[in-house]
């Protein structure tokens, strides 16, 4: 619902305290904390990635039930361990399950769906959260070969690329067919997203976009999403403008839950089930704080609206101005110097105000 800087995260969570880019304010109401307030069980599965203690664990931020693993990225699909620490938990317990990670989170969701599903009177909400296709790239060895056998032509790195992600693909098919076969697929909305494009460094490609993940050009910000609901979302595509955080206005909206503090996302409800327009020159900004040589500690932004996009790649970058309209694969950026780019800087630096905001600033 809010910008990540403003929650107190504007770069990755991890558990070495030199290479921590953020602590998760343990004060905003959160998503299944609202989901819970309308009736709902909350559940999640996977991928935490918002803290490794109290009071932010899945279970202190609202989730009934927790099923998964509390880390950032897995250093090994198989033996789900990251710098050595098992960090998979049931709920607060820790746990070791056997297996490659997506197809135990899989499993973990479908056994959620089916429990939730035997009683009728009270809704649930999943968060299933799938480390893939994060690196390391891992699919079993058996999809690997059924890729490279259908398109010998690829080297090895795309290969394994494109097997790790139609395995994911793959497993989250058998959390759809779960839901049909639970007889519950015209009561429940299901809701598909990625947090970034494909990491081009890993064979993925974003194309015809320019760029991939950590850079904010289209290929790293643009992603699809999917919503679905028989009945109630027309089968339909959109080119209308949405962000991850418009997620927790829209399911509250459809939930009944009251949103009563501030917040920057807006519902994609209209959008989705009555095929209304959103706001064309909303103000959208993206910001990812990052160590390292190249990063040194620093946060590097990008600011959008209507269909202009001030953008920098990396913090010692100079800004750029793209005019998505007239060139959408980003080929021309105009210079910094142009007038819609200083309007734009202008706006950015009050969000940077809000987001260093101190307690007892008025």
């Amino acid at each position: 619902g809010r910008y990540p800087d403003l929650v107190g995260a504007p770069g990755v969570i991890r558990q070495n305290p030199e290479s921590n880019w953020g602590y998760f304010n343990p004060t905003g109401p959160t998503l299944p904390e609202l989901m819970n307030k309308a009736g709902y069980h909350t559940g999640m599965v996977g991928k935490w990635h918002l803290g490794y203690e109290a009071p932010n664990l899945p279970n202190d931020r609202g989730f009934t039930f927790f099923h998964g693993f509390l880390g950032d990225m897995m250093d090994d699909y198989w033996t789900h361990l990251r710098g050595g620490v098992n960090w998979m938990r049931l709920n607060k317990k820790t746990i070791k399950p056997k297996g490659h990670a997506t197809e135990v989170f899989s499993r973990w969701g479908i056994d959620y769906i089916t429990e939730q599903s035997k009683d009728k009177t009270k809704p649930f909400f999943l968060y299933l959260a799938y480390n893939a296709p994060h690196f390391p790239i891992q699919p079993p060895e058996d999809w690997l070969k059924k890729v490279q056998k259908r398109e010998p032509q690829l080297e090895l790195k795309r290969a394994t690329n494109v097997a790790f992600v139609e395995h994911m693909d793959h497993e989250i098919g058998k959390v759809l067919d779960a839901v049909k076969r639970l007889g519950i697929e015209k009561d429940t909305l299901i809701t598909f997203s990625s947090d970034n494009g494909g990491s081009i460094p890993h064979a993925a490609t974003n194309n015809p976009w320019r760029g991939g993940k950590q850079e904010h050009w289209e290929g790293g910000i643009r992603v699809p999403t999917c919503a679905v609901w028989p009945g109630k979302i027309p089968v339909s595509q959109t080119d209308e403008l949405g962000i991850t955080m418009d997620l927790l206005p829209t399911f509250a909206e459809i939930a009944g839950a009251k949103v009563e503090n501030e917040i920057e996302g807006q519902s994609l409800a209209p959008i989705w089930l009555k095929g209304k327009k959103g706001d064309p020159n909303r103000t959208l900004i993206w910001v990812r704080r990052e160590g390292n040589f190249r990063y040194q500690g620093r946060a590097y932004y990008a600011i959008r609206e209507g269909d202009w996009k001030l953008l920098q790649n990396h913090p010692f970058e100079p800004m750029q101005l793209v005019n998505l309209k007239e060139d959408p694969r980003e080929q021309n950026p105009k210079p910094a110097t142009h007038p819609i780019a200083r309007k734009l800087s202008q706006k950015l630096m009050l969000h940077l105000q809000k987001s260093g905001e101190m307690p007892w600033q008025k």
